[in-house]
């Protein structure tokens, strides 16, 4: 496997998290959504594991160091 292929393993975990609890507060925190909670939670699980593989393979060719030469030039 290439390097971006590990970093995005590793980048895609933090973004599960971050996905999923921006999804949970959002539905956790609007009363009038409580009837479907159990409905929308799992929805959220499913959104946001589907979603994270796009966001980390976006993410992780930005995080190589050969990328970032000309900012550490300055």
């Amino acid at each position: 496997m290439k390097t971006d292929h590990y970093i995005a393993i590793c980048v895609g975990m933090m973004v599960n998290a971050v996905l999923f609890g921006i999804g949970a507060i959002t539905v956790l925190s609007i009363p009038s959504l409580e009837p479907y909670w159990k409905y929308l939670l799992p929805a959220v699980v499913v959104a946001s594991f589907a979603l994270t593989p796009f966001i980390a393979r976006q993410i992780a060719p930005r995080l190589r160091l050969r990328n970032r030469r000309d900012a550490l030039r300055t």
